[in-house]
């Protein structure tokens, strides 16, 4: 099996999420709101490369 290295691994990030978001990323599904697992993996990922930029200069 491949091992993903991920450099700083470890470092904590923050994301702002809300509830419903939080919990659509756990997998449960808002049918009236399909878009909220969306957003959230995209929130988390502005905050990822944010974070990749910063940590490269």
């Amino acid at each position: 099996m491949n091992e993903v290295k991920v450099p700083k691994g470890d470092e904590k990030i923050t994301v702002e999420l809300t509830m419903k978001e939080a919990i659509a990323l756990t997998g449960i599904r808002f049918n009236q709101q399909p878009e909220l697992k969306t957003e959230a993996k995209k929130k988390l990922m502005r905050i990822i490369d944010e974070s990749k930029k910063l940590n490269l200069h």
